[in-house]
């Protein structure tokens, strides 16, 4: 019956992401801002919202291992294997802006993070925590990354509105606004369902909170974001599908965790810190890779999706 209910669970998560999904970005679209905008934002934040309804409800129960490593496991995931997959469907074009901005930023808050979880290295503490004050640090971050994409939204849409002064868009509003709203409720009432259940089997098979976090938890919130992505790259949206992992990497961090040390402070596992390098280097690979060619060719997908099944294969193994 649990495993059940953790089915159900995840196709609540997925549905109420893909109607979440679905509502916003019509919405997005009316105010004409860039592909490469709704994936930074409307995409990646609703997309990630799994995430989010996990963590929130684990920091609120105290799972602070079921908190942290569900985000740094949907982070390594969404550089690695969703990337990978994608671009192998279609090849990732990465504009200028991504690379000297949007995935520098990704790489500040996994930097960022490692830092304010390293209290025994850094301050002698015995004990790795991140506080309420860095969560709320970690939450002004996140409001720097908006103000930024307030800004970019507002030149984009005055450059749009120059170019295409006669276009007019009437959206269904009740319909879009019905299609968000619900999705947040299945959202919600779906991560409740995946950590009540998912710490019932990782205990019933020995499992730590740890593992679970970063494996099962992980890649069931993140399949929205696989979703999504592989859809995009299939109708070649691929500024959607790109900016959709590097915002929801963003948001994870900065909103994700900085909400929920605030709510609850949150202890860290010190095996968490092998994953955050790992984290950091899939995202400075990343860097490169796109510095390189300004894209991510099937080579390199297959590359980055073979990462991730070592990195998967290693910490099953490790625990």
């Amino acid at each position: 019956m649990t495993y059940l209910i953790l089915l159900i669970g995840f196709a609540l998560l997925i549905k109420g992401a893909d109607y979440f999904v679905e509502g916003a970005s019509k919405i997005a679209q009316t105010l004409r801002v860039s592909p490469m905008l709704i994936g930074l934002t409307i995409v990646a934040f609703g997309t990630s919202a799994p995430e989010a309804s996990v963590s929130f409800i684990a920091a609120f129960e105290g799972n602070s291992d079921v908190a942290v490593g569900n985000v740094v496991g949907s982070n390594i995931f969404n550089a690695t294997f969703i990337l990978g997959v994608t671009a192998l469907v279609f090849p990732l074009a990465v504009q200028s802006d991504t690379i000297r901005k949007e995935i520098p930023f990704a790489l500040l808050a996994a930097i960022s993070l490692l830092i304010l979880i390293s209290d025994v290295q850094l301050q002698y503490s015995e004990l790795n925590l991140i506080t309420r004050t860095e969560g709320i640090l970690l939450l002004l971050f996140f409001a720097v990354f908006l103000y930024y994409v307030f800004e970019m939204a507002r030149n984009n849409r005055d450059q749009i509105n120059a170019e295409n002064p006669a276009i007019v868009v009437n959206p269904s509003w009740m319909k879009n606004i019905l299609f968000t709203v619900g999705g947040l409720v299945g959202i919600v009432f779906g991560g409740y369902l995946v950590v009540e259940n998912s710490i019932q089997i990782a205990l019933s098979l020995g499992m730590s909170e740890t593992l679970v976090g970063l494996t099962i938890v992980a890649v069931g919130t993140s399949l929205p974001e696989l979703v999504t992505s592989v859809t995009a790259a299939m109708k070649k949206q691929t500024e959607i599908a790109l900016g959709n992992i590097v915002g929801s990497n963003i948001f994870n961090i900065f909103f994700i965790l900085g909400a929920s040390a605030t709510i609850h402070p949150l202890a860290v596992d010190p095996k968490i810190f092998l994953d955050m390098w790992v984290m950091i280097v899939v995202t400075i690979l990343l860097l490169i890779i796109s510095r390189t060619n300004h894209k991510i060719s099937r080579i390199e997908g297959t590359i980055l999706a073979i990462i991730y099944i070592v990195y998967l294969v290693f910490i099953i193994f490790r625990n």
